[in-house]
């Protein structure tokens, strides 16, 4: 049997903030097409080991291994739009600085998919939430990103938004990308993970396939593994 291509490889990762050790000696491997929801409290550790991943921070000790030419897809806690430029700019400036070719073609695509080319030219500052939520979804997805790295992408999005993160993400999935989702909204991120992994206190309590009894039991993994360390 062929071996799993290797989409993210982390070998011991420690991560200090002064003498506090926000990440503890993580390492685990994603294979290339899997869904990983990155599971555990606040405080545990997620979203400093998605900056990590991310290129927004750096380990103390340890590595994280990507492929060379990978395209990243980020979602963050903040939008990561622009207000005072139109949707149509917020799009055009992203398709430029991703390289893409006819970028005019692919921001109308994108204006399209998400309902806001009604609104091209209004500001984004203007929007409604939801139309923001969806304009930075499009930012996310326009370059079709080999990896995507979502830290909460669920929380605070309307039905119509959740919806089209899930088939986007569903889409990317069967183009064979990655996605490692740091989320709370268990439910959701169910339906899609195929591997979970937990982190308690900063240090990796659980890592393996989705396991089937997180389908009728989100908080499964919580409760079986999610003790102290």
């Amino acid at each position: 049997m062929a071996e799993e291509a290797t989409s993210v490889e982390l070998r011991g990762i420690w991560k200090y903030f002064g003498d506090f050790p926000a990440l503890r000696d993580v390492s685990f491997t994603v294979p290339q097409g899997a869904c990983l929801a990155l599971l555990g409290r606040n405080g545990a550790g997620k979203t400093t080991l998605l900056k990590i991943l991310c290129g927004l921070s750096t380990a103390s000790k340890g590595e994280a291994i990507l492929p060379s030419k990978t395209q990243r897809g980020i979602i963050g806690h903040g939008i990561g739009i622009y207000d005072e430029l139109s949707a149509e700019e917020n799009l055009t400036l992203f398709a430029k600085l991703y390289g893409m070719e006819n970028p005019n073609a692919v921001v109308d695509k994108w204006l399209e998919r998400v309902s806001l080319a009604h609104v091209r030219t209004a500001r984004a500052r203007e929007f409604s939430r939801g139309m923001r939520q969806r304009l930075a979804l499009a930012r996310t997805f326009l370059h079709a990103p080999d990896l995507l790295l979502l830290d909460e992408p669920f929380t605070s999005l309307d039905d119509k938004a959740i919806a089209l993160l899930q088939e986007l993400m569903n889409e990317r999935l069967q183009a064979g990308a990655t996605v490692i989702m740091s989320t709370h909204q268990l439910r959701e991120a169910m339906e899609l993970s195929t591997y979970a992994a937990l982190l308690v206190r900063g240090k990796l309590a659980f890592f393996d396939k989705r396991p089937p009894e997180m389908i009728a039991d989100p908080t499964w993994l919580y409760r079986t593994h999610g003790g102290s360390d």
